[in-house]
């Protein structure tokens, strides 16, 4: 009977421990009170990716994510700051406190999870290869012993070392700061191919008109999450909230019919 007794009461106090360690946790985030309390919300981005956040002919900062990030910094009552950044150091911009956020077209990966606190997925996306039109590339596989360009720091290096196959077979994979430069480079024939996210070839393509095609083959599927700091539970869970009630009340999809022409959201479906 005092084995039985003496049992229950260490669980007892486990039990205390980890409510009081949980409540201590929670009780140490202010990550959504310092935001309010400043009123400012600082999106760290990379402004040359579009059409989830790039600048447009005036200069200013336009884009998907960025009217998404808007409407939900509205409902919060705070202003939101537009922070571009190095796209390759941005899990240092946003470790060091310079920004509060990673939205921008924002991969969801098993290896960026374990450093960051995402929220669930919004959009889904996919990484693709781009050649240029008269390019004798129809697959993948065509690309065996050719140069392929990407953005460094972004998931297309993930999409390609993830597959090692593919990887071993190219000459060459050719980083660059972003996109857009890696498309130049495509445009005058330094590299072969580039790889990039969907959304942002289909984007080029349509609003250049530069003779580019995208091979119909995806090198892996992804969805695009918002990251932020591995204990910044609190304004992560405020922003999924209001992304949520966003989507209920029809505004998430508005916004995205004004982008893409219909609703690519996922959230909620």
């Amino acid at each position: 009977m005092k084995k039985i007794m003496l049992i229950t009461l260490i669980l007892l106090f486990s039990i205390t421990v980890v409510f009081a360690q949980g409540a201590k946790e929670a009780q140490g985030d202010k990550s959504l009170e310092n935001v309010v309390s400043k009123g400012k919300f600082v999106l760290g981005l990379d402004d040359s990716f579009p059409p989830m956040g790039y600048r447009d002919e005036n200069n200013e900062i336009v884009g998907f994510d960025i009217d998404l990030a808007k409407e939900v910094t509205s409902r919060m009552g705070v202003e939101l700051v537009l922070q571009p950044i190095d796209w390759n150091a941005k899990e240092q911009e946003l470790n060091t406190g310079k920004i509060d956020c990673i939205w921008n077209g924002f991969t969801i990966t098993d290896e960026r999870k374990e450093n960051m606190n995402f929220t669930e997925a919004y959009v889904n996306n996919a990484q693709v290869a781009v050649v240029k039109e008269g390019s004798p590339v129809k697959t993948l596989g065509d690309l065996k012993g050719k140069k392929v360009g990407l953005q460094a720091g972004s998931s297309a290096a993930e999409a390609i070392n993830s597959n090692e196959a593919f990887a071993a077979s190219l000459k060459q994979v050719v980083e660059v700061k972003d996109n857009l430069t890696a498309l130049m480079d495509l445009e005058i024939g330094g590299v072969d191919a580039v790889v990039l996210d969907l959304f942002v070839a289909n984007d080029n393509i349509k609003r250049s008109g530069k003779g580019f095609r995208i091979i119909e083959e995806p090198l892996s599927s992804e969805k695009y999450g918002i990251g932020f700091r591995k204990n910044d539970s609190a304004l992560r869970n405020e922003v999924q909230k209001t992304l949520e009630a966003m989507a209920k009340d029809g505004t998430m999809a508005k916004i995205s019919t004004a982008w893409f022409g219909g609703d690519i959201t996922i959230i909620g479906k």
